[in-house]
């Protein structure tokens, strides 16, 4: 299982694509060039590597789509999913309705977020951190990790 770790600012150029860092182009497989990309859960991207992205949408598809809940999610989740892949200068091209999606701008932050990396506008992601408190974080990893082993 791929796993990602660090932040990373990066540029949009006009057509709507931006480097990806060379801090998560070394976390990937070798030769793995191929990722699909979706509306995040908050106003943001997920960039999934193809071998993340596999087991999740073998799930999704195991849904039962008799369930109306199910539709919304896919529609949500799957709408706007587009495969895309490094061009050889090392670049991943945003599809337009996407980068509208999340209100990307010129400068963007890219995020790892566990098997994906999440793409943020700047400024919004930035936003995020400065109306979250220590006191917030520490309740909220309080109640996320309250069942998990113990750290530290």
């Amino acid at each position: 299982m791929i796993g990602f770790l660090g932040e990373y600012e990066a540029t949009l150029d006009a057509k709507g694509r931006f480097l990806l860092p060379a801090g998560f182009k070394k976390q990937l497989p070798e030769g793995d060039n191929g990722f699909v990309i979706t509306r995040g859960f908050e106003k943001c991207l997920s960039l999934y590597p193809i071998k993340s992205w596999e087991p999740i949408y073998n799930q999704i598809s195991q849904l039962n789509d008799f369930d109306h809940k199910v539709r919304l999610f896919r529609r949500q989740f799957l709408g706007g999913a587009t495969d895309v892949e490094l061009d050889s200068a090392g670049r991943l091209l945003l599809p337009p309705t996407l980068k509208e999606y999340a209100g990307l701008s010129k400068d963007i932050i890219l995020v790892a977020a566990s098997d994906k990396i999440e793409i943020w506008d700047a400024d919004k992601y930035k936003q995020l951190f400065e109306e979250f408190s220590p006191e917030d974080f520490s309740s909220l990893a309080q109640e996320v990790m309250a069942g998990g082993p113990k750290a530290g």
